[in-house]
């Protein structure tokens, strides 16, 4: 889409007025990306709009080619059947998450469909620099052949604490970075507006759009990958991020007395006693495999390995007591290999994970596993993308047009 194809349908600047029609296309556009395709009755109904007024929002969408409408959808009750709204496959966002085994490029559309992705292995931890160049590589690879798509941005997830208000990435320890200016540096390789966030905060955000947590108000959510584990918190249907975005960091909860060093400087921290690296290992698997960790440890019945995913197992329960204590969720999700530990353990026997917590606030909690598996986080960064582009679709599409 030109700049020129956006003119036509800018909204005039009219104030109050503008501003309300802006907030009501984000409305719209924001429903139909969380909740799939909906028709355009339902989405009078649940924006509270009258019909008319949705039918221009929904056609002033569809000249920005964000969404489809279909106008004879199949008929399943009585009257004439309302038009399904639907986003388009048009828009998309560039995810990026580097590892210290990897980085993962994908491109993922409106709606947290995730259209293509590629791994690029690598031995050991790298420089920025090192991970600007393969994914600038990556990312000009896969968008080769995609030029009937509108890329409006790359979004980053860091194992890593990283400053919300610009990407600086204030300190990745498993890679040695402190105040590495990430987002800034791939905007100026590719070209792309970009952002980053921390990784574990973006998965929570995609299991709360897509995922496990759809729908939950109050919901503490942990993840284990490569560079060892975070987490975020959803209170009152609203994300926790802190003075500057860094809460969250249950990696560092403090489990063992007598415990190892961590790349932080502490001791005892939970990504210190329990990695991926070792439970991998334990059960004879590569990083590369880290999908068949879960089947693997349900599978089996060595005693050195159920001895080392016990001994994860019980540190996984310190941190989730706390957390559940202090937070009060109804849900408590687990993703990455920390699901896999998590279902492997239970597999054999395992204590409840959360029976230790105070009895008044585990009454009621859900644990379940994550559902978007290895794509939330690639589905996390886009919606880092996406959150501005719905918010203000006319003048997001402008700046990138």
């Amino acid at each position: 889409m030109s700049a020129s194809d956006l003119s036509t349908v800018r909204p005039a600047t009219g104030g109050a007025t503008d501003a309300l029609r802006r907030s009501n296309l984000a409305t719209v556009l924001g429903l139909v990306h969380r909740e799939g395709a909906l028709s355009r009755s339902e989405l009078t109904r649940r924006t509270g709009l009258n019909r008319s007024t949705v039918g221009d929002l929904v056609a002033e969408l569809a000249r920005l080619d964000l969404v489809e409408v279909d106008d004879a959808p199949a008929a399943g009750g009585r009257g004439r059947p309302s038009p399904l709204v639907r986003v388009t496959g048009s828009v998309a966002a560039v995810a990026v998450n580097p590892e210290v085994d990897a980085v993962l490029v994908g491109l993922v559309g409106l709606g947290g469909r995730v259209l293509k992705k590629v791994r690029i292995e690598t031995s050991t931890a790298r420089s920025v620099t090192d991970v600007v160049t393969l994914a600038s590589a990556g990312i000009a690879g896969m968008l080769a052949g995609e030029s009937g798509t509108h890329i409006v941005g790359i979004g980053v997830a860091v194992p890593g604490q990283v400053r919300l208000s610009d990407g600086m990435v204030k300190e990745a320890t498993h890679f040695g970075w402190v105040d590495e200016p990430l987002a800034e540096l791939l905007a100026s390789a590719t070209g792309l507006r970009a952002w980053a966030a921390n990784a574990a905060v973006l998965a929570l955000r995609a299991e709360s759009a897509f995922g496990a947590g759809r729908g939950v108000d109050d919901l503490v959510y942990m993840i284990g990958g490569a560079s060892g584990i975070g987490g975020g918190v959803i209170s009152g249907g609203r994300l926790l991020t802190g003075a500057a975005g860094y809460a969250g960091e249950f990696g560092h909860t403090f489990v063992a007395t007598d415990g190892r060093p961590c790349p932080c400087g502490s001791h005892g921290c939970l990504e210190a006693e329990v990695t991926q690296a070792e439970l991998l290992e334990a059960v004879g698997l590569a990083s590369a495999q880290a999908a068949d960790l879960a089947d693997r440890l349900v599978e089996t019945e060595d005693a050195a390995a159920l001895a080392v995913a016990r001994r994860a197992y019980g540190y996984l329960r310190i941190a989730a007591r706390d957390a559940v204590n202090v937070f009060n969720p109804s849900v408590v999700v687990l993703g990455g290999f920390l699901a896999a530990l998590y279902r492997g353990a239970t597999a054999h026997g395992a204590a409840d994970l959360l029976s230790e917590v105070v009895r008044s606030s585990r009454e009621g909690v859900e644990v379940v596993e994550a559902q978007l598996g290895a794509d939330q986080l690639l589905v996390g960064a886009a919606e880092l993308v996406f959150s501005e582009l719905i918010a203000d679709p006319v003048r997001a599409l402008a700046r990138v047009a």
